[in-house]
């Protein structure tokens, strides 16, 4: 996979959580969504619940709170599209400080605010204590389709690359005395945007060239093949094992 790249959202450490194997995390992660979705939304204190158990693995991991919730500010359009739901969604009714509310609207909002909420806030955690290439590895691992971990290698890779294609470009543009500053000179960052587009395919078959002269087949070699012990699958289990106990709990009360 090369040279690590390490991503903003990473955060290193020595826990344990950033011990774990990458893709025993990621299972971890999918299944506590799994049943962060399946659970009631009438459940209410089991997403209170769920959301210790994150800032538990967040605490566990030395993950600070400030850090945290900065990256949850990524879910800000779905938080827009909730609070519009209680006054478009038909239904019930019921008022609040003189305004008229839809029921069902609210509980969508609340459905959509605290599982959402929960799932970027797990993504979060995951992505802070696991490197892009242990990602990757990850899902190498876990037999994911060859061409899908290949196609985001190469953007882990290049993503950097093609940035600073851009940021000359840019750089080359102003040197000329260029500003973009109406809808007149949009053809000027169309023209561009196609530029960067050509070269980033001319790159990306050059690449691809050299790869080929190395003996590539089409496929990656696993370069990761170190056992995972029990106990550590048994860490990675905990979450969503506690998250499943509390969503049978919360369908049983209901």
């Amino acid at each position: 996979m090369g040279a690590g790249h390490t991503h903003k959202l990473y955060r290193h450490g020595h826990s344990p959580v950033h011990r774990l194997p990458a893709h025993c995390k990621l299972v971890a992660v999918f299944c506590f969504v799994l049943v962060v979705v399946s659970t009631p939304r009438e459940a209410v204190w089991a997403f209170g619940v769920y959301a210790a158990l994150l800032a538990a693995v967040a605490a566990a991991a030395s993950i600070p709170p400030g850090f945290l919730l900065r990256r949850l500010l990524i879910e800000i359009p779905f938080v827009a599209f909730a609070l519009l739901m209680p006054f478009v969604v038909p239904g019930e009714q019921t008022r609040f400080l003189g305004v008229a509310l839809s029921v069902p609207g609210l509980w969508g909002a609340w459905n959509i605010l605290a599982k959402g909420t929960l799932g970027v806030a797990a993504s979060v955690v995951l992505a802070s204590t696991t490197e892009l290439r242990e990602l990757l590895l990850g899902l190498q691992r876990l037999r994911l389709p060859s061409t899908l971990v290949q196609i985001a290698s190469f953007m882990v890779r290049y993503g950097d690359v093609i940035a600073d294609e851009l940021r000359r470009m840019s750089i080359a543009r102003r040197s000329r005395g260029f500003e973009a500053r109406g809808v007149r000179h949009w053809g000027v960052l169309a023209k561009t945007a196609g530029a960067l587009f050509i070269r980033s395919y001319e790159r990306g078959e050059r690449v691809h060239l050299a790869m080929v002269s190395r003996g590539y087949t089409g496929t990656m070699p696993l370069t990761d093949d170190t056992a995972v012990s029990r106990a550590q699958w048994a860490g990675a289990a905990a979450l969503p094992l506690t998250a499943l106990a509390v969503c049978l709990l919360g369908w049983t009360t209901l």
